[in-house]
């Protein structure tokens, strides 16, 4: 019996390994390829470095970097102001709702982005009478890209928290709803609002059919008109993109693991319970 238990055991780490090694390099040969071609020309990656001759070399990548650097953010702080105080009030308040707001945030991700823009483009219409053609406009287009991923983190690190005890304790004290938000809930959910940020920005510095189909500039559109140019370096900023994004996500990935280990949030929760305690010992 214990033979066949670790035969067993053999095979199925054998068969992992073999995975995990095709699945490797299935991911790390076009990586490989990227970097061999991008480093034929000696000239690439240090004008990549350099911003100042970057600009003036091609100032329409420049311009696409900053307007990504800014959609980024901006999406992810109205991303988190819209998301994180419905799903926490959703979840205080209206818990017979949850179901529908689910349903609505994860609606994008069965749409694809091609049917988005055809609904879009009337509404970016008057968005460009209104406000004008900034690209920055793509914040709203954006914000309801990235609510699936964004909804699922948040939702779930509310899942790992008793948010209606913590809460209950708060207002015990004298807190109001603001204060439990900032101050109880959010540091609780900390490494799920910054999973969502972290997922947000990498979808956003990645996306290219909306800024396409609806003329404005984003950084993978300024790699689709500099690959008409300049082969090479466009390769080369893809593989910068690409290696932002994961560093992002095993930042993510990396602080997440240190959150869940670190005994912080169990201290801010014994210290609620036993200030309510206190509180309803001197009451009585």
């Amino acid at each position: 019996m214990a033979g066949l238990i670790t035969r067993r055991a053999r095979r199925q780490r054998v068969f992992r390994w073999t995975v995990l090694t095709v699945l490797g390099v299935f991911f790390a040969l076009p990586m490989v390829a990227m970097v061999e071609f991008s480093t034929r020309n000696d000239e690439t990656w240090p004008l990549l470095l350099d911003w100042s001759q970057l600009s003036a070399t091609y100032p329409e990548l420049s311009t696409g970097i900053i307007a990504s650097l800014g959609q980024a953010a901006l999406t992810a702080l109205l991303m988190l102001a819209l998301l994180v105080p419905t799903a926490i009030w959703v979840r205080l308040r209206l818990p017979r709702l949850r179901p529908i707001v689910e349903f609505l945030c994860l609606l994008p991700l069965t749409i694809p982005a091609i049917v988005l823009v055809v609904g879009l483009a009337p509404v970016y219409a008057w968005v460009n009478y209104f406000v004008g053609g900034s690209s920055l406009t793509l914040v709203f287009a954006y914000t309801i890209l990235v609510l699936p991923y964004a909804y699922r983190a948040i939702d779930t690190g509310l899942s790992a928290i008793d948010v209606r005890t913590l809460s209950e304790a708060a207002r015990s004290l004298g807190a109001g709803w603001l204060t439990v938000i900032w101050r109880v809930v959010l540091p609780n959910i900390r490494s799920a609002v910054l999973s969502a940020a972290f997922l947000t920005v990498a979808l956003v510095l990645g996306e290219f059919t909306i800024a396409s189909l609806l003329h404005r500039t984003n950084l993978q559109v300024a790699i689709e008109f500099l690959g008409k140019s300049s082969a090479t370096m466009s390769v080369a900023v893809s593989l910068a993109a690409l290696l932002l994004a994961f560093v992002l996500l095993l930042a993510l990935s990396l602080f997440g693991d240190r959150r869940q280990s670190s005994p912080s949030g169990e201290r801010r929760q014994s210290s609620l319970f036993g200030r309510r305690r206190q509180s309803s010992k001197e009451s009585s």
